[in-house]
């Protein structure tokens, strides 16, 4: 077994993640400013509900969410009832008619192909196909061609190894009673490796679908736990999930969809999962109050440019795993701006 599954970095590598995952966040505030006009349009109104927003711009729910969580973070709009309204470093710095207006200073990148795709993703809700193939599809589909799923997998594989250590760890005392790890659209296999390697009583299981399952053997394979780690092919959404296992793992899975998926996926890891099996969810998530962390709500800019999904907070996890039948444990950090909630199935 690969020795550096077992030992911790000594360093968060949160500053290096940061420069990449945040790289989206100032088009975003470009269009924001230079192409709505949005905190102009506030600070005419006093303050202004989402759906007010929502109606006036024609801009669909889901970036529009992330676009406010960004704004909120960034302590550029203060939230409460249900209404939005300027802070001080939103109304003296980005009102059209304020001396201190720094719209000008986002103009040199408010018609970059970044900047675009945003304005593509605000009023339409569909990706803006950046690490996508040529031919203009999407993340997801991009993933079934085995040259690009290669690449991507390589970049979560790389970020995966400190995280799933780190997971692992943190998880002990919850998977203390478990046998059967259930790695749901596990990618290289990275997390339940990890798992297997802190806690000699467990197995696990990865689900993929082709191509990504071939690579997932061939990481196993390289970390010597083809003994405790299978790979099973097929569709999360689609097919049947293996039988036999008492936790399910889900890890940076969920930001990649909305609701509609999101529900699915629970609701199937509540049938896969026994009388006290048990749920992990782990990635990169909000406060409770969507005000932060800003590191959060600048990757989960990322996300909506490239997924189907967002950042999301416990809160809003938790909702859904209440409907089916999940008590659920507080939410803990890991490393690098991300953390894990438990689920016990009753």
């Amino acid at each position: 077994m690969s020795h550096n599954l077992q030992q911790n970095p000594s360093a968060d590598p949160a500053l290096l993640l940061r420069y990449r995952d945040r790289q989206y966040a100032p088009e975003m505030l470009a269009v924001a400013i230079g192409k709505l006009n949005l905190f102009s349009w506030i600070n005419a109104r006093g303050s202004a509900t989402t759906e007010s927003i929502e109606q006036h711009f024609s801009l669909a729910a889901r970036p529009l969410d992330v676009l406010l969580t960004l704004c909120r973070a960034g302590g550029l709009i203060r939230t409460a009832s249900g209404r939005h309204e300027l802070t001080a470093l939103g109304r003296e710095h980005l009102v059209d008619h304020s001396p201190w207006f720094l719209g000008p200073y986002y103009a040199p990148i408010l018609d970059s192909p970044i900047a675009q795709g945003c304005l593509q993703v605000l009023q339409h809700d569909r990706p803006a196909n950046w690490q996508a193939s040529e031919d203009g599809n999407d993340w997801h589909a991009s993933m079934m061609d085995e040259d690009f799923a290669k690449g991507f997998t390589d970049l979560m594989n790389c970020r995966g190894t400190a995280m799933g250590q780190v997971l692992a760890d943190k998880t002990g005392p919850f998977l203390a009673g478990c046998k059967q790890v259930l790695d749901v659209g596990g990618g290289s296999g990275i997390y339940s490796s990890t798992l297997v390697a802190k806690h000699d009583h467990l197995r696990a299981t990865v689900l993929e679908q082709a191509p990504v399952d071939r690579l997932t053997r061939d990481e196993i394979l390289r970390h010597g736990l083809q003994d405790r780690i299978d790979v099973v092919q097929g569709n999360m959404f689609t097919d049947p999930w293996p039988s036999g296992a008492d936790c399910v793992l889900l890890s940076n899975v969920l930001h990649d969809w909305d609701f509609p998926e999101i529900r699915t996926l629970i609701q199937k890891a509540s049938a896969a999962l026994p009388s006290g099996g048990r749920l992990i969810i782990h990635e990169a998530f909000l406060d409770d109050d969507k005000a932060g962390p800003l590191p959060v709500a600048e990757y989960s800019v990322l996300l909506v440019n490239i997924t189907r999904g967002r950042c999301y907070c416990p809160a809003e996890y938790g909702a859904i795993l209440a409907d089916f039948g999940f008590d659920v444990g507080p939410y803990q950090d890991t490393i690098a701006d991300r953390g894990f909630i438990t689920a016990i199935k009753h």
